[in-house]
């Protein structure tokens, strides 16, 4: 492998916020030593980046003349706005000139152009999109999460071998326990697609440790765990919900009177670290698993601190050599990962 650090592309014009946290966290990243372009319209970004002490950074600017929204469809990213921000980095994977994007915007738009420029590695089916959540241990992935709301068995078979991938070179977990996300610990428990996901999982040479519950997901003894886009989706979406309402919860207790506030300031330090295990910044985003380079996909509302924290994620994906390794692993299981391999013996 080569000592040079990756290269990551950044759609400077995604994101509710736009460049007035997407720049400033790039610029944080660059200062950390890793490459960055920025992608989209040159003049505001070279604006933004004056505002900033960029140094010795190495950072280029790639002008992109048009923005995918949020109300556009993935289809208009591919075909009306080629010249988009998202479609611009994607074509910087392509052409070599960058390692990985990542980008705050459409987030269909994202995937689409990750397959349709970037391309897919042979073999893979679907990609699927992977959330990284904290745990009472250390922090799990979550996969599928919304790349695909119709999956087969033999799609969700690959997602556990991708996120076992993910989990060991992004967040060095030596042996990754991997679970079937569903609606009981037992053998047999849930629909059609579960079961038979079972099956293909349990004959694999992943570390799986069967199915699991919703309530087993944030107890950390389970490092993957694999399900259906839109059971994923659901189970983000509510875990960055409950967070955020026990957040506002606990405040409005600790301001009820003198007493709770007192304790409240005495447990600040307790309440500050809380808040990061929870903060879905402090993982940056869901990287794309299945295509052949890494494209990662931010929250809309991703601030500074996000847009860093994705760029370092996507860097570790590649300088660890993820893509090799997820073919790696589809090569060794190949019989299985081929449509219907699920009804074979």
């Amino acid at each position: 492998m080569s000592n040079k650090s990756p290269r990551i592309a950044v759609d400077a014009m995604g994101g509710d916020y736009g460049l007035s946290e997407i720049v400033p966290g790039a610029v944080k990243a660059a200062q950390r030593g890793i490459p960055v372009t920025l992608v989209g319209d040159e003049f505001m970004i070279r604006s933004e980046l004056e505002k900033l002490d960029t140094g010795s950074c190495d950072i280029d600017v790639v002008h992109a003349s048009q923005v995918v929204t949020m109300e556009d469809k993935p289809s208009d990213a591919l075909r009306r706005k080629k010249d988009s921000s998202i479609q611009a980095a994607c074509r910087l994977v392509k052409d070599g000139k960058a390692d990985g994007v990542v980008s705050a915007g459409n987030s269909g738009a994202t995937v689409a152009c990750g397959m349709f420029v970037i391309g897919r590695i042979k073999g893979v089916l679907r990609p699927g999109m992977a959330g990284i959540l904290p745990t009472e241990k250390s922090p799990m992935v979550l996969v599928d999460v919304g790349a695909n709301v119709d999956s087969k068995p033999e799609h969700l078979f690959q997602f556990g071998l991708m996120a076992d991938v993910l989990a060991k070179d992004v967040l060095g977990v030596e042996n990754p326990r991997v679970g079937l996300l569903t609606i009981g610990e037992e053998e047999g428990k849930g629909n059609t697609l579960v079961r038979t996901t079972y099956e293909m999982l349990r004959k694999s040479s992943l570390n799986f440790v069967g199915n699991i519950e919703g309530r087993d997901i944030f107890t950390g003894d389970v490092d993957v765990a694999v399900c259906d886009g839109f059971v994923g989706n659901v189970a983000l979406k509510l875990s960055e919900g409950l967070a955020k309402s026990l957040g506002s919860l606990l405040k409005g207790e600790l301001k009820r009177d003198i007493v709770s506030k007192i304790g409240a300031m005495l447990a600040m330090k307790a309440f500050k670290r809380f808040s990061r295990l929870v903060d879905k910044s402090e993982y940056g985003g869901a990287p794309v698993l299945g295509l052949n380079g890494i494209v990662l996909v931010c929250h809309g509302k991703a601030d500074a601190r996000a847009i860093e924290k994705a760029i370092e994620m996507a860097s570790r994906f590649v300088e660890n050599d993820a893509v090799s390794h997820v073919k790696e692993g589809l090569a060794e299981h190949s019989t299985m990962t081929v449509p219907d391999a699920c009804t074979r013996e």
